[in-house]
């Protein structure tokens, strides 16, 4: 999927770029506009547009056109954030061993899967890790709650963090920083 939403920001990219500026070279007569017209057939599209005037367009044509370019503008949008990365950057994947013919990658999600089963393994209840990395390693950041009210909340994060440093170095994955947060405790019921 990530390889998919790359390929269509690159062609939106392209069009988005090309276009303009082919149009600004041609209105500026750096390439003949014959020469461009040999390779996009723009003209060709240009005469079939002249044909149609506004009042030949009905509602129910303007309004199927509106929601095409918005579901098209939505589309763009929504694989426009998902490329962007907000705050620290996330490394996809990190390179456990890489001894020559036994590379070994794991992926952030499985980074991030370990460092919660190592919470609930200290103790923690419904734990939320984020991961951040730079310059190949990891800071892991994890939010915890507390089973009880009667449980010593620093002890807590203190086995939990030293837990999640263990099984994440255990697996040979980079680790530079290990943050637990005690959030608040669970509704008993």
């Amino acid at each position: 999927m990530n390889a998919l939403n790359r390929l269509l920001m690159l062609i939106i990219a392209l069009l988005v770029v090309t276009v303009p500026v082919l149009l600004l070279l041609v209105g500026f007569s750096v390439i003949p506009a014959e020469e461009i017209d040999e390779y996009t057939g723009y003209r060709n599209t240009l005469d079939a547009l002249s044909v149609l005037s506004v009042s030949d367009i009905t509602p129910r044509v303007r309004i199927v056109a509106g929601i095409i370019g918005a579901l098209v503008a939505l589309v763009a949008l929504f694989l426009l954030m998902r490329e962007l990365a907000f705050g620290r950057p996330v490394a996809r994947k990190a390179l456990v061993d890489d001894t020559p013919g036994r590379e070994t990658t794991i992926t952030a999600h499985a980074v991030r899967r370990l460092a919660e089963g190592a919470a609930r393994e200290a103790g923690a209840v419904s734990p939320n890790c984020y991961l951040a990395s730079k310059d190949r390693g990891y800071h892991v950041s994890c939010n915890l709650r507390v089973p009880d009210r009667s449980q010593n909340f620093a002890e807590l994060a203190a086995r939990a963090q030293k837990n999640i440093q263990d099984v994440l170095e255990e697996q040979r994955v980079p680790v530079k920083d290990v943050e637990v947060t005690v959030q608040g405790t669970t509704p008993q019921a």
